[in-house]
This record gives structure tokens, sequence and C-alpha cells, in this order.
């Protein structure tokens, strides 16, 4: 089975041109707000800055990440000048984001850094304990741990639901609960939580500390019982506060709201996204290798959720992962959006790399292709945000308020990572 790994050897080669050359470049030379510091977001499909200049929590913390975590690739100067680009995030965030008064990171400021937003959503604060805990793995900084660590204390007083399990998750300045409906108050996600859980990962990785640890496992507990169905292999949407599943809305300060193509779908309550799916095989699959543990009664899990995705979320015709479906039903949006195909790459790599599964070696090298030929606008240097079925660009804007490095970036980083290891069992094996 692992000579298949030699067979990957030109995915290799293409990701590497294109994270090394592309995108790590595309951000470098034009995310970095040389004149107050923080990062600039808003790219049109030829890579010319548009629209507003305003900063969001989850982007700034996510570029402050990409460039923290990708400079493990490079050394020398090379390293230095991504050490630096996340430095003056760093100082951007911890200067105009954080909240002298109640404590925990502004939801939004404007390019200068005045706020705007004050809101703590808890969607924010996690990508601030991410990137302040991979900035301190990176680059030793002890003051990005010591933030980060304040953050998750804040999250355990006025997040934390101590009655329900699970954490709140939109608030407003002084960590009361936002209001209910639209302003999402009531309701809870698996969106919000599977990405505490990235958090927490990080975060117990920096600090090695025993509530950070337990904190972990108990995110992985509730998202296993609650909002997987652990026989099918698929995650559901909203719930409440009690995690009764709900019909899912579009909520005040989220993507599916803000997007450009933010359609309203009413369905019923079991809709699912093939993308998250998949981002939360490989999630779960890194956390417990952070833990050291073995959870057996969830390892059959990880497979389920990439056979689910193949069964009714992958397009076979024409390659990459749709949007939205119904759970073992039919596909509601077959439009194709960058984040959840770059995942998908990582998703299904990582379970080839763990089972030797031939129809996941598959899947990733007709992802990879559909990501290349379609996706990446090679000329500019990143990808494109949607596209329809057939790969046309429906929005063909390179970076927005809530498209960074992040997705990008990790997804061939994750990958080229897997795909080293192949290629070194392939080399033992030979040996």
């Amino acid at each position: 089975m692992l000579s298949r790994g030699k067979s990957f050897c030109r995915e290799k080669r293409e990701m590497e041109k294109t994270l090394f050359e592309k995108i790590i470049p595309f951000w470098a030379s034009r995310g970095i707000d040389q004149e107050y510091g923080g990062y600039l977001l808003n790219f049109d499909e030829n890579g010319k800055p548009y629209g507003g200049t305003d900063k969001y929590l989850v982007t700034q913390t996510r570029m402050l990440w990409g460039f923290s975590h990708l400079s493990r690739w490079k050394q020398g100067a090379e390293k230095d000048s991504l050490y630096q680009h996340a430095r003056q995030g760093l100082q951007f965030l911890l200067n105009h984001f954080w909240d002298s008064r109640f404590g925990g990171f502004y939801w939004k400021v404007s390019r200068q850094g005045d706020p705007i937003d004050k809101a703590k959503l808890t969607y924010g604060e996690t990508f601030a304990i991410y990137a302040l805990s991979e900035y301190y793995l990176r680059f030793g900084d002890k003051t990005a741990l010591e933030y980060a660590e304040k953050t998750f204390d804040l999250l355990q007083i006025y997040a934390a639901d101590t009655l329900n399990g699970g954490y709140y998750e939109n608030i407003e300045e002084n960590w009361e609960r936002s209001k209910d409906g639209f302003y999402a108050g009531d309701r809870k996600s698996l969106d919000i939580h599977m990405h505490l859980m990235e958090a927490l990962t990080t975060l117990y990785q920096a600090s090695g500390k025993e509530i950070h640890r337990r904190k972990l496992i108990e995110s992985i507990e509730l998202i296993m019982r609650h909002m997987v169905n652990q026989d099918i292999g698929y995650g559901y949407n909203q719930f409440d506060v009690s995690f009764h599943k709900i019909p899912a809305i579009n909520i005040y300060r989220t993507w599916n709201a803000e997007r450009e193509t933010n359609e309203e779908i009413s369905v019923p309550v079991d809709t699912t996204s093939y993308g998250h799916n998949v981002e939360l095989s490989w999630l779960l699959d890194r956390a417990f290798e952070v833990l050291r543990q073995e959870t057996p009664e969830y390892r059959p899990v990880l497979r389920k959720l990439l056979d689910h995705s193949l069964q009714y979320g992958y397009d076979f015709e024409y390659g990459g992962i749709y949007r939205d479906g119904i759970a073992d039903k039919e596909v509601l949006v077959k439009d194709k959006e960058w984040w959840q195909n770059f995942e998908s790459l990582v998703g299904y790599l990582n379970g080839y790399v763990k089972y030797q599964d031939e129809a996941y070696a598959e899947a990733f090298e007709r992802t990879w292709v559909f990501v290349r030929d379609n996706f990446m606008n090679m000329e500019v240097g990143e990808s494109r945000q949607l596209l329809d079925r057939q790969g046309e660009s429906i929005v063909g804007n390179m970076g927005n308020a809530w498209k960074g490095i992040y997705h990008t970036g990790r997804a061939l980083s994750e990958c080229l990572e897997r795909l080293t290891l192949l290629n070194t069992r392939e080399d033992e094996v030979d040996d």
C-alpha cells in the first residue's frame, strides 16, 4: 500500500511551489499594513486592494497564526522575515484589540485600531488563543502565552455554560450574552466548538497544563456526544443551549451572514457541512495525537466522517466538495467554496496516511486537481473564494474580511507534512 507515497511526488512538488512561491509571497507582499500595523485582507481577483479596511479579530489572529506556523518551513533570513510579519501582528493585536477594562479581545477595529465592535465572540477569542499559542510555540514569546491563558480563563468565567456544557458564543463587551435569534445568544454550533477544540489543542501543546488538557478532552467529549451523528458520520449544525438540534440560520457576525452569496436556506434540523465534517476528522486526530491517548470509541468516527462526505458531498464528475447538504440525503448547495476544499485536502490525505484506503488517496488527488486548476489563481498567487460546480468563478476575490492565509496556507502545510511522512515510509520500505 505504501507504494502510493511515491505516486504523490508530483502533488508534493506542486504544493511546495504553490505554498512557497505563491501563497506566502502573496500575503507577505500585500497583507502587512505598513502604515498602522496588523494585516490588510481585502484583495480582488487581480490581487488589488478593494473595499473596506476594518480589521476583524478572526482574520487578524488567523494571519498571525499563519505567519507563525509557516515559519517552520523556513530558515535564516526567510524565517526571520516571517517572524517580523507575525511580530508586528502580535503587537497590533495586543495594543488595539485587547480590552483593558473588561478583558478579552474586541471583535472589530478600524484600520488605525480604534474599536468599532467591542463584542466578545467566543469564535474570535478562540482564534486569539490559537494564534497566541502558536506564536509561543514557534518563537518562545512568553507574553503571547500569557495572553492566550488569560483569554482561556475569561472564557471559563464568562462564556462557559456550567449548566448544559459547552460555551455561549455571541457575547457583548461586558461579557453579557447577546440577544436571542439573529444575535445568537440562545444558540450553540458545531463550527465554534470545533474551532475551540482546535485552539485548546494548541494551547495544551504550548502550556502543558492539566487544566488545558482537561478542557480539551471535555470539548472532544461534548462534540462527540451532542454534535455528531456517530453512527452515520456527519456533524449537525446549530443547537439551542441544551443541545437540541434546531434549524440553522444566518447569525450576526458570522461568515454565513456576511459572505457575498449569503443564501438563507430553510431546511430541517439535520443540515450538515461536508467541509466541516472532513475538517473535524483531521482536527480530532490531531487532538488525540497531542493528548497522546487512544480513544478507541471515537476512532471509527474519524473514518465515518470521511466516508459520509465522499458518499453524499463529493463531486466525482468535476472534483471537489460541495458546500452543504441534508444529513444522508440530497446536496443543498452545489457551489464550491475555497475553505471546504482546502480543508478536504488535509482530511482525505490524513485518512490515507492512517488507513491506507485508496478511496481517500483518490479523493485527495481529485480535490487537488480541482483546487490547482480552478480555485488557485496562479498568476496572482492565492485562491478564488467561490466557484460553481464546474469550477467557473462566482466570487474571484483573493481575500476579504474573513479570508486570509489560514485555510490555504495551513492546508498545504499540513499536506506537505503528511506527504513527507509518506515518502519517508517509502524510503524505509526500500531500505
